[in-house]
């Protein structure tokens, strides 16, 4: 299966070709605005290093959040034309399932969000212990406590640093977003009929459209 995989729900404006298990192409580019200013330039350069023209594409893949309220409707909105104009499946992939996609043992996923809280989501060996959910960062450290067993530990993403001092043995990492090729591969492994993508709001978003309107709803 041939997929494009996009990511622009955090620091980082990514993109992936993949061919099955096989990598193609991926890009990373940090970057916490800009994102829709440098997508298409990034999947069009993409694109030509993977050699493949986009009608060969079986699929076509977008973080849907948590993360930037707008960050995120750029990946998904670009995703969604490229899957209206091709006719072909749209997956959406959360991004804390993609930050701690491919990692063993006891995964804590967490995005800082901002007024003292943390998006939140924590798996073992892959296996998801929780739902995502935006919790204070008292709350977030209770909930790591409960889980947390007497093997290692990894605390990754933006808010991994606001949650280290509960367990200071485990590792940190501060990735600008999701590895893409993982976004691609959890993409490709999603059986048909493909869900629709819409994106993961944990609260509120600060600004509406007029009316209220959600066009992803």
């Amino acid at each position: 299966m041939r997929l494009l995989a996009v990511d622009t729900c955090l620091d980082a404006c990514s993109v992936a070709v993949v061919d099955g298990e096989r990598t193609l192409a991926a890009v990373t580019e940090p970057m916490s605005r800009g994102h829709q200013e440098r997508l298409a330039l990034l999947v069009s350069g993409t694109m030509d290093r993977a050699g493949l023209t986009f009608d060969e594409l079986d699929r076509v893949a977008a973080t849907v959040g948590p993360g930037s309220f707008t960050g995120l409707r750029v990946g998904l909105a670009f995703a969604k034309g490229i899957s209206q104009a091709l006719s072909i499946p749209l997956v959406g992939v959360g991004s804390l399932p993609a930050l701690a996609a491919g990692r063993a043992g006891l995964v804590c996923a967490a995005v800082d969000a901002r007024r003292g809280q943390i998006y939140l989501q924590i798996f073992r060996d892959g296996s998801s212990l929780m739902a995502p959910d935006a919790l204070t960062v008292e709350t977030a450290a209770a909930r790591l406590a409960e889980l947390a067993g007497d093997g290692p530990t990894l605390l990754i993403g933006s808010g991994a640093p606001l949650l280290s001092a509960l367990l200071p043995t485990a590792i940190v990492e501060t990735p600008p977003g999701p590895d893409p090729v993982e976004v691609a591969r959890l993409a490709v492994a999603v059986r048909d009929p493909v869900p629709v993508a819409r994106p993961l709001y944990l609260r509120t978003p600060d600004a509406k459209l007029p009316g209220g309107i959600d066009p992803f709803a």
